[in-house]
């Protein structure tokens, strides 16, 4: 089931043009175009600071929303597009989608990591280490996982890894770069322990013994 997806507020934009758009500016919005569905297209506006929140915060064109605009029903949107003004690198425009419960959609899907008391390689000694803490998938707009679920307890020894291929991912996602088993995380030895074997390493490297110069030339004729 869906996770909780986070609302966008928006305003209705009355009028339209460049006119409009330079007012909504001035004002400190935004101004946008809701599209797609079985609808007319909405003018919108969005605040300024708002909306730079969360571009700031990453992922805006990859993250569903709630978008919620007082006289309209609220409706699942992406972003596909953000227009920048050249010079100031500044929001000026964005363009949402509204989406179907069957639309494809690619999203970044976080990673719940669970059994961590009972991973038998975190109980040798060994140190868990986080590569990815989520990953992108294919999904459908209707059916969006909250989190994708690792089981710890299924790493045995100290240097076992976990990689996407051991996640079992939800009915109808699938990965968006199929092609790449990448690493999820993995346990490793405590950094004393390496710094300990290292030491030993070069200490016998030192033991090991070297020829005189004088047994190597022999005793002069």
């Amino acid at each position: 089931m869906a996770g909780e997806i986070p609302d966008l507020h928006a305003q209705e934009r009355t009028g339209t043009g460049k006119g409009a758009a330079r007012a909504a500016r001035r004002a400190g919005m935004v101004p946008g175009i809701v599209f797609g569905g079985d609808t007319d297209p909405l003018p919108i506006n969005i605040p300024f600071n708002v909306l730079i929140k969360r571009l700031k915060a990453g992922r805006f064109k990859s993250t569903l929303f709630n978008l919620k605009v007082d006289g309209h029903d609220d409706v699942r949107v992406i972003c596909r597009d953000v227009q920048r003004d050249v010079v100031k690198d500044l929001p000026t425009h964005l363009d949402l989608m509204r989406l179907r419960r069957t639309t494809k959609i690619n999203l970044f899907i976080g990673i719940d990591f669970q059994n961590e008391e009972e991973c038998p390689a975190i109980r040798k000694g060994g140190v868990l280490t986080t590569i990815r803490n989520e990953v992108e998938l294919i999904v459908t707009a209707g059916d969006i996982p909250e989190l994708l679920v690792v089981d710890l307890s299924k790493l045995e020894d100290i240097g076992d890894t976990i990689h996407f291929s051991d996640i079992e991912l939800p009915e109808g996602a699938k990965p968006v770069i199929s092609d790449r088993d990448f690493v999820i995380c993995n346990v490793s030895a405590p950094s004393a322990l390496k710094s300990d074997a290292d030491d030993e390493d070069e200490v016998a490297a030192d033991e090991v013994p070297t020829a005189d110069a004088g047994e190597e030339g022999g005793d002069d004729a």
